[in-house]
């Protein structure tokens, strides 16, 4: 079981029902949030709309409650009484968070979410775990976790400790096989921030970006869309591959296998 398609993966409050389909229609893939999207007193109301949902399992995510916070094992027992099987697991920091999912032998494939300091110190130890299929980071969380004040400066970029944070999950996801999330962009008026970042997500080696509004969701799809040129240059790349055999110069540059890697990727996504 791979984890969900991307690129864009639309979060929805779990205890908005109405937007669950509207969602679906709008995003690749969404994840119905028993969690920060869900005031405590809406928990229960959250998980009965849960168990009525309808959704595409192949293109849906559970994000529950993190353990020893009231409401994970409740979450736990509605998500069994359902056909969904792709859970997220927010500030997990250890292997223990997300084991707990398949100890009954149910097919779960977890998210695990990053956002505290003793997850990102963890990076590696949980995307490790085989039940484990994806890792994904949060920002606003990590800072809020070693008490800071703010994860961006005023133009917008991360600050130096959440793109170390950035990295590591990245990688401790990739040097494991598994997915790499990238995480929401909060100013939803900022359409060329959204742009710039998802860009440098897909140019950095990221499976998915998370979103919050279907608007994003299009953008997201739009920057992992590669341009008519890039796709006119990997196949030109392609067919001349066929006949060499080898690396092998084209247009005054040379080709081997880390450039048709990237032609095959080019040409993949724009398939």
């Amino acid at each position: 079981m791979s984890f969900v398609d991307g690129p864009d993966l639309m979060f929805v409050p779990g205890d908005r029902p109405e937007r669950f389909e509207k969602a679906a229609a709008r995003a690749s893939a969404v994840i119905i949030d028993l969690e920060d999207a869900v005031a405590p007193g809406a928990k229960a109301a959250a998980r009965d709309a849960l168990l009525a949902s309808t959704l595409e399992p192949a293109t849906s995510v559970v994000r529950i409650n993190p353990r020893g916070e009231g409401h994970f094992e409740d979450d736990l027992a509605a998500l069994r009484r359902t056909a969904y099987r792709y859970v997220m697991v927010p500030k997990a920091a250890s292997a223990a968070d997300v084991r707990l999912l398949d100890g009954d032998g149910e097919p779960y494939l977890v998210a695990a979410l990053i956002e505290t300091a003793a997850g990102v110190a963890a990076a590696e130890e949980l995307a490790a775990q085989d039940h484990v299929g994806a890792l994904m980071w949060g920002a606003e969380d990590l800072i809020a976790s070693m008490q800071g004040t703010g994860s961006r400066r005023a133009d917008a970029s991360y600050r130096d400790v959440c793109v170390y944070a950035r990295s590591r999950v990245l990688i401790a996801a990739k040097a494991h096989g598994k997915a790499a999330i990238d995480a929401v962009y909060l100013d939803l008026a900022d359409a060329a921030g959204l742009a710039a970042e998802t860009h440098d997500a897909v140019a950095s080696g990221f499976d998915l970006k998370a979103v919050l509004h279907p608007d994003q969701a299009a953008a997201v799809r739009e920057a992992y869309r590669p341009s008519a040129e890039e796709l006119a240059w990997a196949a030109r790349v392609l067919e001349a591959a066929t006949a060499q055999q080898g690396s092998f110069a084209l247009d005054g540059r040379m080709v081997d296998e880390v450039v048709l890697k990237k032609a095959r990727l080019l040409a993949a996504r724009g398939a």
